[in-house]
């Protein structure tokens, strides 16, 4: 395995535990591969941006299937704005309960994972940018 690729996949187990609840950096991981590597910019900003969808979505799947009969915190917020908040899935803290309570509402995946994946890649495309100046 060459180093691109042991960085790349590093990235991808950063980027896939820091959305859910583990305190893991995942922009400091971009950082540092892109900073070992600039010519990793387009795959390493695919890998974070797929590692930390699946990862959200890995949370609605325990939101949609194994979240109790309790209101959840972030519900209200879901329930009033959609599909349309999961934008901001990426916030900590907040974001994990965005996806939790996306999944305990039954909204649709495929739209939430759409949604989702494109604040992560701006918030992610940022870091980038700030890794090559």
């Amino acid at each position: 395995m060459t180093g691109a690729e042991l960085s790349l996949l590093s990235l991808l187990g950063a980027s896939f535990l820091a959305s859910t609840i583990l305190p893991v950096s995942s922009e400091a991981a971009l950082f540092a591969v892109l900073k070992l590597d600039a010519d990793l910019f387009g795959p390493a900003l695919g890998v974070a941006t797929l590692g930390n969808t699946a990862g959200g979505l890995t949370t609605y799947l325990i939101g949609r299937y194994g979240a109790s009969k309790k209101p959840l915190a972030q519900l209200e917020r879901v329930s009033r704005y959609g599909v349309p908040l999961l934008f901001f899935a990426w916030l900590p803290v907040v974001g994990d309960g965005f996806c939790l309570a996306a999944g305990w509402a039954r909204l649709n995946w495929a739209a939430v994972a759409l949604v989702s994946a494109a604040g992560r890649f701006l918030r992610y495309w940022l870091v980038a940018q700030g890794a090559l100046l």
